[in-house]
């Protein structure tokens, strides 16, 4: 080898030097080569996996595989959405089945990559930390030979000391919150290691996240309850109308507290064509919290839920619920309650069941049950020539009343409450040997035939509103990661990494020769910006000599690329 290459090759590892650890970003691996052995194949796919590269391909995986969970019905959030696609796609769901697209975030696939996306962070993690708190207890590298190598580059000659220069340089960028340190005849500094903390940051902020997610869906709970104005609740299991939770949740984890609806309340626009439109829902209620918790009083609105602890109380529904009052042969009242009935289309329009089970006996005395199937408009209009609502506030109420007598079928096991099975039921039939049915308007009865008793349509209409209770544990570890990840990446996006070099020698006619220079992460017009401000500042402290055989001093220039003056 010459001198040139050994000299070029010289100065090559002096600049890499120069801009050694930089990053703490760990080197790219190549292909294990043949013969590589089991334990290096090993530690190759280690390497890999916890490579930058893949743990960005893992966390597109991870968006790309959480599509299908908001697109396909989940039984996991509403199972009878489910069946409704079995049932109307025979043939596309046994793939979905196989590929488990109904249960997608407890998927195997999904769960392979949410892991191995975990593995990748913290494989990725603790190195970079370990080097990086390396760096913090080091200096900055010395100067390299040839300072006219790197991007930013300035020199200019001073009548000063060298001494003096090195230690007004160091003054300087410390003030400019630079760690500097003197390295020889030069001074070395380095600024911008937020980056790193913020490049650290966010990989943890992801680790976070993906614990956060983990521990909300292994220990969550999520139940719905319908409350007519005038009842309660409180917060156990038996007294959800529907619930499901995470394999790791447990009862005890429900937090202790209860509810009273107190009033609910909706308005609508009157006119115009969003007539109908729903403006406000608010469901006013008190509650406390824990056993013997003082009571306090409380608005829930949409997408404003009341907060209790880790529990969330959401108003997700609202309806009507008629006061039904039922007679037997002999007068006396066998049921009297609001019958929460269930809106089917944007004005209310809604049906449901009254089921009597006990103390009922007919006009002849034998004991049986009987059952109502209803329906119900709030405004209804006889203009409109159809049995629907055309307003969903209470303007006409009418409800219409078909009746049945035998056995209700309720000793065979649980039933749906807004069902009426009619296998072991007889309709009621009026003077004409037709189906018994009747409109009531609010204070109206229908009487049954042979002395049977009575069905009222009271003048009390109640309303009633539809709570989802939600509780994830993770929810406030998941808004912090989320928000830390985001100052993280900016912090890594805009802030760069840089170091400056200043050189004070005396040269060969006792003149001393400054130079000073800059070197970034990435080419950035930031670097040389801030040198010429540095070395504008600092020859001001240092001024020019005029070269030999010129009166004028010079000031220093920062050229774009690396070039010496």
């Amino acid at each position: 080898m010459s001198k040139t290459d050994t000299g070029k090759s010289a100065e090559q590892e002096d600049l890499g030097a120069a801009g050694s650890q930089l990053s703490t970003a760990p080197r790219e691996e190549q292909a294990a080569p043949a013969g590589f052995g089991v334990v290096g194949w090993v530690r190759w796919f280690w390497r890999q996996l916890t490579s930058m590269r893949v743990a960005l391909l893992l966390l597109l995986l991870l968006s790309l595989g959480a599509i299908p969970g908001s697109l396909i019905p989940q039984t996991g959030a509403d199972a009878s959405k489910v069946e409704d696609f079995r049932a109307a796609h025979r043939t596309l769901a046994p793939v979905y089945d196989r590929l488990g697209l109904f249960h997608v975030y407890s998927s195997v696939w999904f769960s392979a990559i949410y892991i191995l996306l975990f593995v990748s962070l913290v494989g990725c993690i603790i190195p970079r930390t370990w080097q990086f708190v390396g760096q913090l207890r080091g200096r900055p590298p010395g100067a390299p030979r040839r300072l006219t190598r790197l991007p930013a580059y300035t020199t200019w000659r001073t009548e000063a000391d060298p001494e003096q220069v090195r230690e007004a340089a160091l003054a300087l960028l410390r003030r400019r919150r630079f760690r500097a340190h003197a390295a020889g005849d030069a001074v070395a500094a380095e600024k911008g290691y937020l980056r790193e903390v913020g490049n650290l940051v966010f990989h943890v902020a992801l680790i976070v996240l993906l614990v956060a997610f983990a521990s909300g869906q292994l220990y969550k709970s999520d139940g719905t309850k319908l409350v007519v104005e005038g009842d309660g609740f409180s917060n156990a299991l038996p007294m959800y109308d529907d619930f499901k939770s995470g394999s790791l949740f447990r009862t005890d984890d429900l937090v202790p507290f209860s509810f009273d609806l107190k009033d609910f309340r909706a308005t609508y626009e009157t006119s115009g064509p969003n007539r109908g439109t729903p403006r406000t829902f608010e469901a006013r209620i008190r509650y406390s919290e824990g056993a013997y918790g003082k009571e306090r009083p409380s608005t829930v609105k949409v997408n404003e839920p009341l907060k209790i602890g880790d529990a969330k109380v959401y108003l997700v529904s609202h309806g009507y619920a008629p006061v039904i009052t039922v007679r037997d042969g002999r007068g006396k009242v066998v049921y009297r309650d609001a019958v929460p009935l269930l809106p089917l289309d944007g004005n209310v329009t809604s049906n449901g069941v009254v089921k009597v089970m006990d103390d009922y006996r007919d006009g002849k005395g034998v004991k049986e049950q009987l059952g109502f199937q209803t329906f119900f408009v709030p405004t209804f209009s006889a203009r409109s020539g159809t049995m629907l609502s055309q307003y969903p506030a209470l303007l006409n109420p009418l409800l219409a009343v078909n009746a049945y007598h035998g056995d209700l079928g309720v000793d065979a096991g649980p039933q749906n409450v807004y069902q009426l099975d009619k296998t072991h039921m007889k309709a009621f039939k009026d003077a004409k040997g037709q189906l018994l049915k009747k409109l009531l308007q609010p204070g109206d009865s229908l009487k049954l035939p042979d002395g049977a008793g009575s069905i009222t349509f009271e003048k009390d209409v109640k309303e009633w509103a539809g709570f989802e209770i939600v509780q994830e544990p993770g929810g406030g570890w998941a808004l912090g990661g989320a928000l830390a990840a985001i100052f993280g990446l900016a912090a890594s996006l805009f802030i760069q990494r840089r170091r400056v070099w200043v050189r004070a020698v005396r040269g060969a006619d006792g003149v001393t020769v400054v130079e000073m220079a800059g070197l970034g992460r990435s080419e950035s017009a930031k670097v040389p910006e801030e040198l010429g401000d540095l070395a504008g500042i600092l020859y001001d402290q240092a001024p020019g000599a005029p070269d030999p055989g010129d009166d004028s001093s010079e000031s220093p220039v920062v050229p774009a690329e690396g070039a010496e003056k």
